[in-house]
């Protein structure tokens, strides 16, 4: 999908708006979270435009499996592969989602207990 002009996340692919960038491929780019709610936290985002996990994964599967390839990356580059980690997508506003261009937070780094919320 093409990119929204008035879409933070693909303003941040663009280079319009600074983001601590922590990884990146052709597909999709990882940066650090403005406001984390873990020592980690990191989100995951293709550089085409979803507006949410859904709707990418019935449009291509395919990125949507590159998404979660990159979380799992991130989780081995920041270290908190072996001690665990939650890949989250929140849909929908009720759901607490505020960007509408699918993303995945990457959390770790202490204890996450469970249910979340």
């Amino acid at each position: 999908m093409a990119s929204q002009p008035d879409c933070l996340f693909c303003r941040i692919v663009a280079g319009e708006i600074p983001a601590t960038v922590v990884r990146e491929t052709e597909h999709t780019v990882a940066f650090r979270d403005i406001n984390p709610q873990a020592p980690t936290h990191v989100l995951v985002i293709p550089r085409a435009h979803y507006r949410n996990a859904g709707e990418l994964a019935a449009a291509d599967a395919q990125l949507m499996a590159a998404v979660l390839t990159e979380a799992a990356n991130v989780a081995a580059d920041e270290g908190i592969d072996e001690t665990g980690f939650r890949v989250v997508f929140n849909t929908g506003a009720g759901a607490g989602q505020t960007v509408f261009h699918v993303h995945a937070h990457v959390l770790g780094g202490r204890g996450l207990s469970w249910p979340p919320g």
